[in-house]
């Protein structure tokens, strides 16, 4: 059966994958401040980073700070990934808010990415995970990198 509508969401969902963790979805163009603001939330980060006694301010040393915390949300599959997502969302939040030009964009399927000046797309949601998961590569790292791209 040839259905149009569903070969070209397979066309744009092979390329970038189903979102995973976070999505967002708008009628109309997203006012940029107010998605900045929501994706920035990053609650169950910010209770976690509260409880070590480091401030998230949206800098790059609160990424350094994030990166020597003990990472005791590993032995919690439930958290594991609601804190990966946090943590890639935080850090985009600190690349929007710091590098020039850089700017949230979405992939058609509502996953959240940075897109910088030079156009290169930054997926900090799997960024996140994988340091949430593993430690590696370590936050502040990832921003130095994208903050010279």
């Amino acid at each position: 059966m040839n259905i149009p509508f569903l070969g070209n969401w397979r066309k744009r969902h092979e390329r970038h994958g189903l979102a995973r963790g976070a999505a967002v979805f708008s009628d109309s163009a997203p006012d940029p401040e107010a998605v900045a603001g929501l994706l920035s939330e990053c609650e169950l980060l910010r209770h976690q980073a509260d409880l070590a006694g480091v401030e998230l301010d949206d800098s790059a040393a609160s990424l350094e700070a994030l990166d020597q915390l003990l990472p005791g949300w590993r032995d919690d599959e439930e958290a594991l990934p609601r804190l990966g997502n946090d943590a890639g969302l935080y850090l985009g939040t600190v690349i929007v808010r710091t590098v020039p030009g850089a700017a949230w964009d979405f992939w058609p399927d509502g996953q959240p990415v940075v897109r910088l000046s030079s156009g290169r797309e930054f997926d900090v949601v799997a960024s996140g995970r994988e340091w949430a998961s593993s430690g590696a590569p370590e936050l502040s790292q990832l921003y130095a990198e994208v903050s010279e791209a």
